[in-house]
């Protein structure tokens, strides 16, 4: 192996002035081993982290189907209302006493508005009875007469006195009309019905 190179007299100049810059370090006295060891020791610990919640896991889909969810709670159907019906048993009418269903049934309570569909097709028949009623209810009226026809032969009028209890039936007259009954022969008899509306709620 080659011996060690031998600096050159500027090389050694140059390490001279750099080494004379330089000032040695102070060495600083040790404290008690104790109290060193429980400063390393607070450093060394680590921050205590917050305590996590479990989180709990998300439901496989294979359990997802086999739990079906909560059935809510059960309904009871409303019941429909009960059929109108042009001869109404005495007494048994829904929503009206005893003895307003006996006056209404009679013709005795008074008549507030009357329409006659007489010559009338089915379409427009349906159309006209509807705003009647809806146009008397709005004015509070109660009690109304409803000229159909006797029905004696096939005529428009026979097809509109047994279709006519048919459509005071239906939802959209429902919400208006309390009952029906067939007129007296005075105001019509077979041919024509009382119309008893709702009151204004």
């Amino acid at each position: 192996m080659a011996g060690k190179r031998r600096l050159t007299e500027q090389e050694l100049a140059l390490w001279q002035a750099v080494a004379s810059t330089v000032a040695p370090l102070k060495r600083k006295r040790r404290k008690k081993d104790g109290s060193a060891k429980s400063k390393l020791g607070a450093a060394a610990a680590p921050p205590k982290l917050p305590e996590k919640t479990p989180v709990k896991a998300a439901p496989s889909p294979k359990a997802a189907k086999a739990s079906p969810p909560p059935k809510p709670a059960a309904l009871k159907p409303t019941p429909p209302p009960p059929l109108l019906t042009p001869s109404p048993i005495p007494g048994a009418m829904p929503g009206i006493d005893k003895r307003q269903g006996e006056r209404f049934r009679r013709g005795q309570l008074p008549i507030e508005g009357k329409i006659d569909l007489h010559g009338r097709t089915q379409n427009e028949a349906h159309d006209a009875l509807l705003h009647f009623l809806e146009r008397a209810h709005k004015a509070g009226k109660r009690n109304l007469l409803v000229i159909t026809g006797k029905g004696m032969t096939q005529s428009k009028s026979g097809i509109l006195k047994s279709i006519v209890p048919r459509w005071l039936n239906e939802p959209i007259f429902r919400r208006l009309v309390l009952a029906i009954s067939q007129a007296r022969p005075e105001h019509g008899g077979e041919g024509a019905l009382y119309v008893l509306l709702k009151r204004i709620k």
